[in-house]
Order: structure tokens, then C-alpha cells, then sequence
């Protein structure tokens, strides 16, 4: 992007907690920083930190504002209300992950998405942007392992969902990653999903998770993810697996490495200075800001096809 003709986009950050702090971190300097929070204090202390251009008291404040974009980062229970909101006065959205809770939820998304002359919404899913799923992908486009028979993602470890994040299940917060990262290599609708919940009791969120994914050229994708398996690598160095008619991917299961496809011992390290994508992820979504008739990526309608998996997981569970 031209530095010359880049005009800095006025963005509001709207919940000032741990979320908050990595994508202020990634915009100072690259745009106008606002902040908006349930605490007035927090924001004001961002706002100090960041060095940004003032506070919004509340959501309606910053729908009556001049800013150009919010990016959401409020629990998820408050997400769909606030992009409905922010997409009918013309804002544009950056929202966290999940986008929204339920599929009803999705549909009146959608519903405003189809009303509103050109929305841009975009999923702060940064495992679109991982250096190493863009490897993983050149390397089955490739046909280094052949046709794709078999995905196994694995990620166990444990982790305390407090506050906010103690009303949603471990699937829905941390293991749709893994479920976008499943998506984008089959990029097609699954036939069937199933799923098991060890553990789990109708009284509390379920935090470990067995998911099953059928694709229509017979493919299956499968993902153990849990929030209470003691890990001493704390879900560090992990492997994942990708079985084609012709070999096999290896890869950590976070994207540290990926163990190439052929004889020998090669390791490849694709991305430690944007391991998890992040910056990737700001990137396209500031180059949608200055083209408004690009869409991002990590779209509606991924997060869409994303969501209704883990919607049908948690389905064989009722």
C-alpha cells in the first residue's frame, strides 16, 4: 500500500480487556484509536496506553461518531446486537470470534448483511492468516499427498473459562479455530458432522469435545479439543495429522513446524514472526477499510459455514 496516499482509518476498540490489548497493539500507529468499554476507567487507560484519540462512554455514542470501523471485542453474547447496530449506520465490523452464539442469531445477521448497501464484516479469525495453514494448503494443492483422505487435529490441554468465558463451551470459543482450520483445507459442506462431549453434564458448558466431519468426496476430518486434559507441554508440541492417497502432512498442532511429505527428516518452520496470523488478519482487514469494495478473507459467509458445524456438534449432544 502506498504510505503516501494511506489516509489512517479512525478505529474504535470496543471492549477494553486481554482481546482489546492484541488488536490495539496491532493497529497503533496504523490508525486513529478510540476506545469503548463497560468501564469507563478501562477505556481511559487505554486510551492513555495506546495513545489514542479519545473514549466513548457507550455503543450509542460511538454509532453517532465519525469513526469508520469497530473492531468487537465483548463477550459473544453481545456480539450479534452490536454488529447489527454498527452495520445499519454504515460502520464498518471487525468482530471477534465466534461471531454470534446460536444459528438464529446467524440468520438475523445475514437478514441486515442482505439490507445494508456495502457491509464489510469480517471475523477476526486469525487462523485463516497462519503462515503455516497457507503452507499446508500449497502443499496439498501441490498434490504432495495426493487426494486428501483423512484430517486429524488434535489439541488437549487445560484451561480455566472464567468470567465471560465460563457461559460457552470449550468448542465454540477455542475449538472453532480448528474447525476453520478444517473448513479452509476441505473449503466444501460437510454430509454429516457428529460429535461426543466426554465429560460433559446438561448443568455446565461442556469443555472437551469429539468432532467428526464427513465431506461429500468421503473424507473425514476429526478434532479432539479439550479444556481439561493435563498437558505439561500446556497443548504445546502436539501433533496433527493429514492423510493423502499418496503420504502424509505432520504438523504442531499450533503451526510451530509441519514435517514436510517425503523421505527424510525435514522440518519446516513457516512463520514464527506472525505464527498465530494476527498481523495478517489486521492487514487484510485495513486494506478492506481503504477499499470498500474489497471483502476480507475471513468473511460472513466462512464464519457462517464454520458455526453451523459447531451448531451441529453441539446438536448431537441434545
Amino acid at each position: 500500500m502506498d504510505h503516501l496516499t494511506y489516509k489512517k482509518p479512525r478505529i474504535c476498540i470496543l471492549g477494553c480487556g486481554n482481546i482489546g490489548v492484541l488488536h490495539a497493539k496491532n493497529l497503533q500507529w496504523r490508525a486513529m484509536l478510540y476506545f469503548c468499554s463497560r468501564s469507563r476507567v478501562s477505556a481511559y487507560k487505554f486510551n492513555l496506553k495506546f495513545k489514542g484519540e479519545g473514549i466513548f462512554d457507550d455503543l450509542n455514542a460511538v454509532l453517532e461518531s465519525d469513526v469508520d470501523a469497530v473492531v468487537i471485542a465483548s463477550p459473544p453474547e453481545h456480539h450479534k446486537d452490536q454488529i447489527i447496530a454498527l452495520l445499519e449506520v454504515g460502520k464498518a465490523v471487525l468482530v471477534e470470534k465466534p461471531m454470534c452464539i446460536s444459528p438464529e442469531e446467524i440468520v438475523e445477521i445475514e437478514t441486515v448483511l442482505e439490507r445494508v448497501e456495502t457491509p464489510l464484516l469480517m471475523i477476526a479469525e486469525n487462523y485463516y492468516y497462519k503462515p503455516s495453514l497457507s503452507y499446508i494448503k500449497h502443499m496439498v494443492t501441490q498434490g504432495d499427498i495426493g487426494e486428501m483422505r483423512s484430517v486429524s487435529i488434535k489439541k488437549l490441554t487445560t484451561q480455566q473459562a472464567q468470567g465471560w468465558k465460563s457461559a460457552h463451551g470449550a468448542l465454540l470459543e477455542g475449538g472453532i479455530h480448528f474447525i476453520a482450520l478444517i473448513s479452509d483445507l476441505f473449503d466444501a459442506v460437510p454430509e454429516q458432522v457428529e460429535a461426543i462431549f466426554p465429560g460433559s453434564s446438561s448443568s455446565t458448558p461442556e469443555r472437551e469435545s469429539v468432532v467428526r466431519i464427513v465431506y461429500p468426496t468421503g473424507a473425514i476430518a476429526e478434532l479432539h479439543y479439550s479444556w481439561q486434559t493435563p498437558s505439561l507441554t500446556k497443548g504445546v508440541f502436539q501433533h496433527s495429522y493429514i492423510e493423502g492417497t499418496h503420504g502424509r502432512i505432520v504438523f504442531e498442532s499450533n503451526g510451530i513446524y509441519i514435517r514436510k511429505p517425503q523421505k527424510g527428516f525435514r522440518i519446516l518452520w513457516p512463520g514464527l514472526k506472525d505464527l498465530m496470523g494476527y498481523r495478517a488478519m489486521m492487514a487484510d482487514f485495513l486494506s478492506c477499510l481503504q477499499n470498500r469494495s474489497r471483502q476480507p478473507y475471513s468473511d460472513f459467509a466462512r464464519a457462517k459455514r464454520d458455526l453451523k458445524i459447531v451448531f451441529d456438534a453441539y446438536a448431537c449432544n441434545s
